[in-house]
């Protein structure tokens, strides 16, 4: 069963989150996708994550794809022009890369390239809606494609946000766009994120809530200063007492994905560098 059929289901869906290496050497990276593809739905492989220059996202996908596992192809707006992201889509679609999960991108002043130009030509709901103009079989500039693509379209909310009402005004925009899946900011407060998930209930599409491990007390001080990530206090304590905060933080994301199963459909995991863990978490879940 493909993602985009086991989205027409019931069934609870896990996709993980890799992100390619700096540098040619992807043996890691190869490493911990055949782990991650006995574990999970599809792998999202990250578009120059944080910024930070590395292998692009369609080369990877492929390679993947080549080993048969699915894949989901993050695109950002922020460093290509309609143009680019035209043609970008449509190369995906020829390698057979039909799950495109849509987003900004983060800002080049949060990575390793501050002041580089960003492009952000298209936004995130103008993208969604070229992607499936060029289904159609037209483009951007109204001209006839010789063969047009097929997409399973993702987009991205932050659940703990503030002003939340804009995130949901934001998602219920890209539904109405075309989008057929959604994977959240990291989810740490599950009651939080409830009152999110009651909110949209009725848009009527798969809301993927995104999970991370802390896995050491400095970790935990990064993901506090990411936007819209919220760690609870009894979380933060239980890191803070814990002999190892390591295996600490793998029981809370299994804890987390075990709370969330109740009521969600499934889960987006970043585990962000320790991605061989995946199975063992999904485990402790009581996933697989």
């Amino acid at each position: 069963m493909t993602f985009k059929e086991k989205l027409q289901t019931k069934e609870f869906i896990v996709t993980a989150e890799l992100f390619p290496p700096k540098g040619v050497n992807i043996d890691a990276f190869l490493r911990k996708a055949d782990i991650l593809a006995k574990a999970v739905d599809a792998i999202n492989v990250t578009d120059n994550q944080r910024a930070s220059m590395r292998v692009g996202s369609l080369a990877m996908c492929r390679l993947l794809q080549e080993k048969g596992i699915e894949t989901i192809l993050q695109m950002t707006c922020r460093d290509r022009n309609r143009i680019a992201l035209q043609s970008d889509l449509l190369s995906a679609s020829v390698l057979g890369l039909n799950n495109i999960l849509i987003l900004s991108g983060d800002h080049p002043n949060i990575g390793e390239y501050i002041g580089t130009k960003t492009v952000y030509d298209l936004d995130t709901i103008q993208l969604i809606k070229v992607a499936r103009l060029l289904e159609t079989g037209i483009d951007f500039a109204g001209k006839k494609l010789n063969g047009s693509p097929k997409f399973c379209l993702g987009a991205v909310v932050n659940p703990t946000a503030s002003p939340n009402d804009l995130q949901i005004l934001m998602l219920e925009k890209k539904v109405e766009s075309g989008i057929e899946f959604v994977q959240t900011q990291t989810v740490f407060d599950v009651e939080q994120y409830k009152e999110f998930f009651e909110k949209t209930k009725n848009l009527n599409i798969r809301i993927l809530p995104g999970v991370s491990v802390i896995k050491s007390i400095a970790f935990m001080g990064f993901l506090k200063k990411l936007p819209g990530v919220s760690i609870p206090i009894e979380i933060e304590e239980r890191i803070l007492s814990a002999k190892d905060p390591f295996a600490e933080g793998l029981n809370i994301c299994a804890e987390t994905i075990k709370e969330l199963k109740t009521f969600t459909s499934g889960v987006h995991i970043m585990a962000i560098g320790i991605e061989e863990y995946i199975p063992e978490i999904l485990k402790k879940a009581e996933i697989i």
